[in-house]
């Protein structure tokens, strides 16, 4: 908690308790509050609320939780246009109150539900020369799209400036529809540069947040959820993953640990002000965004012959269950992502790999 631009570098601080040993395979919660004078909400009234939610829902998620108190700090904001986000790689779900988490259908999770019952949009931007497997993954996740009742527009091999050209189009295509937009999912396919970067069919790089903000400015879409999905190298690290704390010698003939992701099981709740410095750079301060990354910040995204682990792993799991709630259906996909173990091209060496998913969705989301 620190005022207004003061905490600089909170990713350091994440990454330093995130190494601990004694916390390998257990829930990291992280509460990044800006007490500054242009907050939202100051730091404890964000707590004294999310508190009571808890009393009052004890069987609910806590990303459902968050979900819900992210729709109430959204509509006392100013011009209800800024929204807390969070930030996920865990890998299960997680309650904190003392009740079993029984589910009933009359209280499911957060009150409110997006109405997806007007028009759902669907934009697929696929490099796919010199990636291997990439033509599955086009295939694979345009099939859903479909079967989930997705307009779907698709374009393959673009450059730098085609993905400008193509989101902006994709834009103004929302806004003159005639009749109610509900959902728009955008996937954005390519290689990644060292800093995260996209880089285009001709080689030159984009930067995919600033496109996750330029379609939050689409009026269309105001108050409804936009989903991005990438599916792109976010760095050149190649985690070896973490194995938990060795078992007692007696037990250990009974089974060897598995490794994990040394990122995995991560949660950061950041509730600055808009365009605070303790917010991630880059990230739009709106709400209804859901940003799924295939690979944890500066890491390698694995792919082979027939896909990517992320979008053949969200296939599946979204077919099995299409009408669940789509932040627990990620929470499985990167349990299943995590288990994983790859080989990369340039290495014999076993990897790991894990998703990092940002959300500042006011609703539950099911399509």
């Amino acid at each position: 908690m620190a005022p207004s631009g003061q905490l600089r570098q909170p990713q350091l601080l994440v990454k330093e308790l995130s190494h601990s040993g004694a916390l390998q395979g257990c829930p990291k919660i992280f509460l990044l509050l800006s007490s500054g004078l242009k907050a939202a909400w100051k730091p404890e009234a964000f707590l004294l609320h999310l508190g009571k939610l808890c009393s009052q829902h004890p069987h609910w998620s806590l990303l459902q939780l968050l979900t819900e108190l992210f729709c109430r700090v959204a509509e006392e904001s100013a011009g209800n246009t800024y929204c807390p986000v969070f930030r996920t790689s865990l890998r299960g779900t997680l309650y904190l109150g003392d009740e079993e988490p029984w589910r009933t259908e009359s209280d499911p999770g957060p009150s409110t539900q997006y109405d997806l019952s007007g028009t759902r949009a669907a934009l697929l931007l696929a490099v796919i020369q010199d990636r291997l497997g990439a033509e599955h993954d086009v295939v694979a996740l345009r099939d859903l799209c479909q079967a989930l009742g997705f307009k779907v527009t698709l374009r393959t091999n673009p450059s730098a400036q085609a993905f400008w050209e193509e989101l902006a189009q994709f834009r103004e295509t929302l806004d003159t529809h005639k009749g109610p937009v509900s959902c728009a999912l955008v996937a954005l396919m390519a290689h990644g540069g060292p800093q995260g970067q996209l880089l285009g069919a001709d080689g030159e790089e984009v930067q995919p947040e600033a496109l996750v903000q330029e379609l939050s400015f689409c009026q269309a879409l105001h108050g409804h959820p936009k989903i991005f999905l990438l599916q792109a190298c976010r760095g050149e690290n190649r985690d070896p993953g973490v194995r938990p704390r060795a078992l007692p010698w007696y037990r250990r003939w009974l089974r060897a640990p598995s490794a994990m992701p040394t990122q995995a099981d991560v949660l950061q709740i950041q509730a600055g002000a808009p365009g605070s410095l303790i917010s991630t750079p880059g990230t739009p301060g709106r709400a209804d965004i859901l940003t799924v990354y295939a690979a944890a910040e500066g890491c390698v995204a694995y792919r082979d012959e027939k896909g990517s682990d992320f979008v053949q792993t969200l296939v599946e799991v979204i077919r099995a269950n299409p009408g669940g709630d789509l932040l627990e259906l990620l929470t499985e996909v990167n349990r299943r992502v995590c288990e994983l173990d790859v080989l990369g091209p340039d290495s014999d060496e076993l990897r790991k790999a894990c998703l990092e998913i940002r959300s500042s969705l006011r609703r539950r989301l099911c399509f």
